[in-house]
């Protein structure tokens, strides 16, 4: 009588990777050789295994055959389901070997160790920045179509990313969820919230490569940045007088406007000379 044994007898000769079954191996080797026999009817999709057409045609059906046992969440995939559960269970068995953060899928581990390796695989066709996340460039591509597809529903204005969106939405709500442990002070953003926390700890993150002076924020390095570089980047509409900061700018135009209509106020009133009582009547 034979007995089914779990030796792993099969090797393969690319990645040395060992499988208990020669078919195992066969449909295994198809990641090497980039084959995709198996393509979807509807979209013309290709897939290595015919498991992941399997999976793959749920999209087009909408079926989510698998069922989450806690909040009944349907999955049409097993994989989305058992990650899902892991949100219940809490369990992170993904572990960074670099700064040991815990993961609970090995998706969010991979995504995460291409920030110590400091790889950027995405790559913007159009300016060519790179960065680390697939998801990041997709936002990142919204600045290029100029699309905002994220909407408030109460005075209409629209937003590229979805997290803008929330934190505009704190503007209607008059919400402030973000609160510093030291003051207690309530922020509605959490990027203002952090700046704020510079002012206790006293850190100035942002180094100036020229004078070695230091700022808290970006926002105060880059003007400065233009006194060593000359740039004057803000121009007067008017005069074309050029400035390095558009603090600086509005003052000198609101200035000059001013003394262009009392120009034109003295010009109007002053009687022209050579016209008698007689031409103005």
């Amino acid at each position: 009588m034979l007995t089914q044994t779990s030796e792993k007898l099969h090797r393969c000769d690319v990645c040395e990777k060992m499988f208990t079954r020669s078919n195992d191996l066969k449909t295994h080797l198809l990641i090497h050789t980039n084959e995709k026999p198996h393509q979807c009817v509807v979209c013309e999709k290709r897939f290595c295994q015919r498991g992941n057409l399997k999976s793959h045609m749920l999209t087009h059906t909408k079926e989510k055959p698998h069922r989450c046992i806690v909040c009944e969440k349907r999955f049409s995939d097993s994989g989305n389901l058992k990650k899902h559960i892991l949100t219940h269970t809490k369990e992170k068995a993904h572990r960074c070997d670099v700064c040991e953060k815990r993961f609970t899928s090995s998706e969010g581990l991979k995504k995460h160790v291409l920030i110590h390796t400091e790889e950027k695989p995405y790559q913007c066709v159009v300016c060519e920045k790179k960065f680390v996340q697939n998801g990041n460039l997709k936002r990142h591509m919204l600045i290029h179509t100029n699309e905002k597809p994220h909407r408030c529903y109460v005075c209409e204005r629209r937003f590229s990313r979805n997290g803008n969106l929330k934190t505009h939405m704190f503007t209607h709500t008059k919400e402030k969820p973000y609160r510093c442990i030291v003051c207690e002070k309530c922020f509605s953003e959490s990027g203002s919230l952090k700046r704020h926390m510079l002012t206790h700890t006293k850190e100035k993150p942002y180094r100036c490569d020229f004078c070695e002076k230091r700022f808290r924020q970006s926002g105060s390095l880059k003007p400065h940045m233009l006194i060593h570089t000359n740039e004057k980047p803000h121009e007067c509409n008017i005069c074309a007088k050029r400035f390095r900061q558009i603090g600086t700018l509005k003052p000198y135009i609101y200035t000059l406007q001013k003394k262009l209509i009392d120009v034109m106020f003295v010009k109007n009133a002053t009687p022209q000379v050579g016209k008698s009582h007689h031409d103005t009547q």
